[in-house]
């Protein structure tokens, strides 16, 4: 079995770390529910386990893809880093008070969005490359 190259290894990692950290927002906003209504925490408990649940379950889903190399996970690996992008970025403009650290995570973003674009190309080109050896594995 080959070794998983660098990059990948780095985007498992990223993956999981994000699908934790999703799961513990789930976790804490199910939790501690009485205490963020108290101080009327922004957006409501309700919200965040919604958003919480759904990344987790959307992290671990791409993992899989990720671990047994499933031909749809390069765009799947898009769609999701699009789609967090955005839900990070509107939840940090709508309800969030603003932090003086966006240039941070802008960069941070940024570096996220360009490892997945570079797994994204070599994903691709490999379930390709495995499509035309043989074509009855998925």
């Amino acid at each position: 079995m080959k070794r998983p190259l660098l990059r990948v290894t780095l985007l498992y990692i990223l993956v999981l770390t994000l699908s934790t950290w999703n799961g513990l927002r789930l976790w804490t906003s199910l939790g501690w529910a009485d205490v963020l209504t108290q101080f009327s925490e922004s957006p409501t408990p309700a919200i965040t386990s919604m958003s919480g649940a759904s990344w987790t379950i959307t992290g671990l889903i791409l993992f899989w893809s990720l671990w047994l190399r499933k031909r749809w996970t390069a765009k799947l690996l898009i769609c999701t880093a699009a789609g967090y992008s955005i839900w990070y970025w509107s939840e940090r403009l709508i309800w969030q008070i603003p932090h003086p650290n966006w240039l941070f995570v802008v960069i941070v973003n940024l570096a996220g969005i360009a490892l997945v674009l570079l797994n994204v190309k070599s994903l691709s080109r490999e379930a390709h490359e495995r499509e035309n050896e043989n074509p009855a594995v998925d």
